[in-house]
């Protein structure tokens, strides 16, 4: 069977998950048509590095009936009204996360949806866009620990020295909050390792525990959440060490009824070289896989998903229902009462 042409056209760059998606989705095949954004030095750039067309406008793109997707990736507040658009267009919808900043985003966005029965997907990349996290979703898939009953995931991030960080990303009004912002990852994955279709939000707390030069911003979360399948405990923030030579430890932690998996995405810190570690302990013993240059499929399952309407990259309503859960947490998360930590010195224990 042929591959699918699919064009699609990618709208802001206010975030470099853009350059995730749109390689994922020029690995697979599909051809990338059209860019837009609004600052002409953003345009220049992504012309520049993917020779591409730019639009002047967006009318532009839905002008050209070749394009059946739209990437887009401006300030996260901006995410639902832009995909409201492209399917009020007749067009399919890829953002980067979050996919919204408020419930009331979500329920306008689920009713445009079910009208014109077009895809708003949510770029989960954390799942979708690394090798060691597809490959332990096929093992539990195979049955090698059993049922999974624990989730435990740790998205920790680094603040300062990583990437420069614009303005909004400090304001929680344009993300949603630290745990609308990062914590949507390991939400998506507890979902999809414990198969649930349903979950509720046990408790959730959010703080600043270290950046109190940003009076909008938190750097630590957790979420506390289960479904009829699993219970899962989720931490996210902004604290990690400049000595550790990658952005964050993210680790992922399943514990089934008859082995455990735990996943080491970005270091093994002290440990082996490389990324993309999976350590799986089972009934026969120990192994360690290195998944690096691992298969990912989900840009070409979407390309599917749009040629026959199917939903075989994500299901609609495990798109929505992440999100949900996460502004939820997010909504009723209690706010630690972190303070400037006093210097310790030596006279502190005399």
């Amino acid at each position: 069977m042929s591959k699918p042409f699919i064009a699609f056209a990618a709208v802001g760059a206010a975030h470099p998950h853009v350059h995730g998606q749109v390689n994922a989705l020029l690995d697979a095949g599909a051809h990338f048509k059209w860019f837009y954004d609004a600052d002409p030095a953003v345009c220049a750039t992504m012309a520049s590095q993917y020779n591409v067309p730019i639009a002047r406008q967006l009318d532009e793109i839905f002008a050209d009936n070749d394009v059946r997707l739209v990437v887009g990736t401006p300030i996260p507040d901006e995410r639902s009204a832009l995909g409201i658009t492209v399917m009020q267009h007749g067009r399919d919808y890829l953002c980067a996360k979050p996919g919204f900043t408020t419930l009331e985003q979500l329920t306008h966005v689920r009713r445009v949806q079910q009208e014109t029965k077009r895809i708003y997907s949510v770029y989960f990349g954390e799942r979708f866009g690394n090798p060691a996290t597809v490959h332990a979703g096929e093992l539990v898939r195979s049955g090698r620990i059993g049922k999974v009953i624990q989730v435990v995931g740790f998205g920790p991030h680094r603040l300062l020295g990583h990437i420069p960080r614009p303005p909004w990303a400090f304001e929680r009004t344009r993300t949603g909050g630290i745990i609308n912002d990062l914590a949507c990852h390991q939400i998506d994955q507890f979902l999809w390792f414990t198969g649930s279709a349903e979950a509720e939000i046990v408790s959730a707390q959010i703080g600043t525990a270290k950046f109190h030069q940003f009076p909008d911003f938190e750097d630590f979360g957790d979420v506390h959440l289960r479904s009829p399948q699993a219970t899962g405990y989720l931490r996210v923030d902004w604290l990690t060490p400049a000595g550790l030579p990658t952005w964050g430890d993210v680790r992922l932690f399943l514990t089934g009824t008859d082995g455990t998996i735990e996943v080491r995405k970005t270091i093994d810190p002290a440990g082996k070289p490389g990324t993309n570690h999976v350590i799986v302990v089972d009934g026969t013993g120990v192994e360690h896989i290195t998944c690096e240059g691992g298969d990912l499929p989900f840009a070409r399952q979407l390309l599917t998903d749009i040629e026959h309407r199917t939903e075989t990259a994500m299901s609609q309503s495990h798109c929505f229902l992440t999100c949900d859960l996460a502004l939820q947490a997010q909504a009723k998360a209690t706010t630690l009462p972190f303070a400037p930590a006093p210097l310790v010195t030596a006279s502190t224990f005399e």
